[in-house]
């Protein structure tokens, strides 16, 4: 063979070298491209089932605490509690057919379960048994079973059952992950679950072994509220015992600091155990009424009609009309609550004999478009901005130019509030005519032992300070002279409205026969009021009006407030 020839042959060989190498190395780019860009997580997740094992370390959840007047400490309402558990470790196990033998009778898992449960390989965490009594976990580790781990969790507790338990709500499942469901527990869900750690383990899934990396939990924050628990458990007690004893199908109360916005007690019945919140059947038990319970107010709205008419000096609390039992409008006929014609009367008369024709009289001086505005300007319409969920109502129908829909709105019905903001639109007449949010978380407590208290908002002056006084006068008279007397309170004054309302029929056409709502609203005392309360009663089965169920209930819950704060008598009591 020629020397050229060979020369030749080299050639193609080195040719088909650096072709080969060329080939390889693209190959190496394709796979490393496949690798570390399309299936980067899908590799890395893989790699991590096989090389490391990670234990997740609990965040303990923030408590929720309450405190009351005389009390230097507080009360734990919700709080976190460890529970052991048991898990398996199948890298660890030898015959997962021995393993479910021997721990299937102790677990209360069926063989089969149980060998289905471990027989993936590359998991070396899986939940066997939860919350392990002290006697269930020991009886387990006798066992001496390899593979068998023991973990804890933390468990929700309430300590004090039903109490406060519609402001609360509860911890519950939620997609295989506990979370906070209805009530504080949900509205500030991050919160109070803090930030799980975890422990990282390189040495192969054995956790006796090194190489441990151990990333802290970061436990969540404890929250105390405005809720003084006497007062709260007072008010709970009354409002069971009132709508038990007139068959009612349930009924609310809140009570506000009118010069904060504080909230001191909201309650609702029926109410139910958050730590058995599974036996629950009715949903809508879970509900918080003050806040999302949204209802057509009724008479309890004619003082909010006054206050607006008399802060543009369209009325005075002596201005007269003549009633004559009828209103006709939109080819309507609107009557009193009594079905009667009264004569002249002046408007602290018209709160006193709670008459729906001249809460109209007011409002036509006052002008439909005026009123309008001080309806928003009072809240109502919009969410009061409290912590917990809330709707805002209904008043839509007097955005357009129907009159009788104004008439209507002018004593409460055709509109739709809630308690809470019919509750915090008489602070407004309680305290000079200025308006707070309300609220109901008092501090954060981080667990690093930092405090952020919650400071009341700015308020707005929705009516003037000789104007609320003036209205709360006529409140004054209600309960004095009017259909208010059973609210009284002896050697106290309070100022105060009722409120029977319709109930709309659910096809919205016309109203449900026999079936009302009872409202009072009031504040006491009636110098320098302490509180604002709004009690409602749904449905009572042997009364009609509010006058006998819902006033005496906020009676007697005044009473106990006023001496619960030591405020002295300001009139002579009768014996």
């Amino acid at each position: 063979m020629s020397q050229s020839h060979q020369h030749k042959i080299l050639k193609i060989r080195m040719a088909l070298f650096a072709v080969f190498l060329l080939s390889a190395f693209g190959i190496i780019l394709y796979r490393l491209y496949i690798l570390q860009i399309i299936k980067h997580t899908e590799y890395v997740k893989a790699a991590e089932s096989q090389y490391t094992a990670q234990a997740k370390l609990p965040a303990t959840r923030g408590e929720i605490r309450v405190t009351d007047r005389f009390s230097d400490g507080y009360y734990q309402i919700a709080v976190s509690v460890k529970r052991s558990l048991a898990f398996a470790n199948p890298r660890a196990i030898v015959d997962s057919e021995q393993f479910a033998e021997i721990l299937s009778p102790a677990l209360g898992i069926p063989k089969t379960e149980l060998v289905e449960k471990i027989k993936d390989k590359n998991r070396a965490y899986v939940p066997l048994k939860k919350r392990l009594t002290p006697d269930e976990e020991q009886r387990l580790r006798d066992l001496k079973v390899q593979g068998l781990g023991f973990d804890y969790e933390y468990v929700r507790v309430y300590p004090e059952k039903n109490f406060l338990s519609h402001v609360i709500g509860y911890v519950g499942y939620k997609e295989d992950e506990r979370v906070g469901l209805y009530g504080i527990e949900k509205a500030f869900e991050d919160d109070l679950r803090g930030v799980d750690g975890r422990i990282t383990d390189d040495s192969g899934g054995f956790w006796d072994l090194g190489g441990k990396k151990v990333v802290p939990a970061e436990d969540g924050v404890s929250l105390l509220l405005t809720i003084d628990k006497s007062i709260q458990y007072q008010a709970e007690k009354l409002l069971e015992e009132t709508v038990t004893s007139h068959e009612a199908d349930s009924g609310s109360v809140v009570v506000l600091d009118p010069k904060t916005g504080r909230v001191l007690a909201l309650a609702g019945f029926p109410d139910f155990d958050p730590n058995e919140y599974n036996k629950v059947t009715d949903l809508s038990v879970f509900s918080n009424q003050v806040t999302v319970g949204t209802y057509e107010p009724g008479s309890i709205m004619k003082p909010i009609t006054m206050a607006a008419s008399l802060n543009e000096g369209k009325i005075t609390p002596d201005t007269t009309y003549t009633d004559t039992g009828v209103v006709k409008v939109d080819g309507f006929e609107i009557k009193n609550a009594d079905k009667k014609s009264h004569g002249k009367k002046t408007m602290t008369q018209v709160l006193e004999l709670s008459l729906n024709t001249g809460a109209i009289f007011a409002k036509e001086q006052l002008g439909n478009a005026l009123f309008y505005e001080y309806m928003k300007r009072f809240g109502f319409g919009r969410l009061t901005g409290i912590e917990l969920p809330e709707n805002k109502g209904n008043i839509d129908n007097l955005s357009g130019n129907i009159k009788v829909n104004f008439d209507t709105a002018s004593f409460g019905q055709g509109i739709t509030v809630t308690p809470l903001q019919m509750a915090t639109a008489f602070t407004a007449i309680a305290s000079n005519g200025l308006m707070r949010k309300p609220y109901i978380v008092q501090a954060k407590i981080y667990a690093d032992g930092r405090i952020e208290e919650t400071r009341a908002s700015e308020p707005i002056q929705v009516i003037s300070p000789t104007t609320s006084r003036k209205v709360a006068n006529m409140m004054l008279s209600v309960v004095e002279n009017g259909h208010g007397k059973k609210a009284k309170v002896a050697g106290y004054y309070l100022a105060g409205k009722t409120g029977t309302a319709q109930v709309p029929k659910a096809n919205g056409k016309g109203y449900e026969e026999n079936n009302n709502i009872g409202s009072f609203v009031g504040f006491a005392p009636f110098e320098n009021p302490k509180f604002v309360m709004l009690v409602r009663i749904n449905h009572p089965k042997d009364v009609t009006y509010a006058e006998t169920t819902a006033a005496p209930m906020f009676g007697q819950l005044a009473k106990f407030i006023l001496n619960y704060y030591n405020i002295p008598p300001t009139r002579d009591v009768k014996k």
